[in-house]
């Protein structure tokens, strides 16, 4: 079966499991994974709540996984120390194609946006700097801050809606080239250690509680297309029962209980820039392969190791690719 055939309606999903739990195994306990977008202990204050509630309205033991990169949430949950995790689409795509990933739900914006999008910054008081093409000028006299290679608003949409589309390779447009999360690019920014770097719209509004003084220093020279909103992922063999447990807190959370219970539960997700969740499925990655599907047409293109021929051979297979994908668009339900 093709990749791209695997997504599956969430709801449908859950009356699969049914109510027995026959062949389940008896779970304790669940890896939750966090991707770095900020340090650990930022996002532990906005993460430790939630994960307490989980703990205690599913009867499992819910540890946190945190780990320096994206990279590392994906092999966690490649190697079975994952359990389920919260992704950006371009690591959950990663996490679905090499770890047996599986989305299920997707988180929603606070404030009713319906994703998020990818930003370039600045400094505040940078007047040399104002819009896209003072970045692309390519004189080498910038130093440039794009995220973690798993990101999806810090490095897969920057490198196809900036670099890819106006045929740039950031080595050889910047003076330097570094690579980190949100929080330490928009650090960097506000601290002048960097002239540009990539973020995204929710690690700005996120900086606003963290780090009031630096985001004052920002300013937002150019804003990406609409990026859904973020996934949370399963391991695909993770049992039924546990699976049933998980997807029964998160689509109840902040919408069940008492007043008193949805409350905390909204407070708990207005925390973490959040309304309650909806379901999901791989559906939702469609959008994210075909940018990833552009950034490799544009490195073949730009390839001076290949004929011709060649280039055009791989250009044709990737044109059948994205062809699928947009025959799968067409079919998922627009909501």
């Amino acid at each position: 079966m093709n990749r791209l055939t695997k997504g599956i309606a969430a709801a449908a999903l859950l009356a699969a499991f049914g109510t027995s739990g026959a062949f389940a195994q008896d779970q304790k306990e669940l890896n939750f994974g966090i991707i770095s977008t900020e340090s650990s202990q930022n996002l532990k204050t906005v993460w430790d709540p939630f994960l307490e509630n989980m703990s205690e309205q599913t009867g499992l033991k819910v540890n946190a996984f945190f780990a320096s990169d994206y990279a590392g949430v994906i092999e966690g949950m490649r190697f079975g120390k994952v359990d389920v995790a919260w992704y950006g689409n371009k690591s959950a795509m990663e996490a679905v194609d090499r770890a047996n990933g599986e989305i299920f739900a997707q988180t929603v914006d606070v404030e009713g946006n319906p994703g998020y999008w990818s930003v370039l910054i600045t400094q505040a008081d940078n007047d040399k700097i104002n819009s896209l093409d003072d970045v692309l000028k390519c004189d080498k006299s910038l130093d440039f801050g794009i995220g973690d290679p798993n990101s999806t608003s810090g490095f897969l949409v920057p490198t196809t809606f900036i670099f890819a589309k106006n045929s740039v390779t950031p080595q050889d447009c910047f003076k330097t080239v570094r690579n980190a999360n949100h929080e330490a690019n928009a650090m960097a920014t506000a601290n002048g250690q960097v002239d540009v770097a990539a973020n995204n719209t929710e690690n700005l509004r996120r900086l606003e509680v963290t780090a009031p003084e630096a985001r004052k220093k920002i300013k937002v020279i150019w804003q990406s297309p609409l990026i859904p909103s973020d996934p949370l992922v399963w391991r695909k063999d993770l049992d039924e029962e546990t699976k049933r447990k998980v997807y029964t807190f998160i689509m109840s959370y902040g919408r069940l209980g008492t007043p008193e219970e949805v409350a905390g539960a909204r407070e708990v997700l207005e925390g973490l820039g959040w309304a309650p969740f909806k379901p999901s499925s791989d559906a939702q990655l469609y959008p994210i392969r075909i940018m990833e599907i552009t950034k490799q047409e544009a490195k073949i293109e730009a390839a001076d190791t290949m004929s011709d021929d060649e280039k055009k051979s791989e250009l044709e297979k990737l044109d059948a690719e994205k062809a699928e994908i947009e025959k799968l668009m067409d079919k998922v339900p627009q909501a």
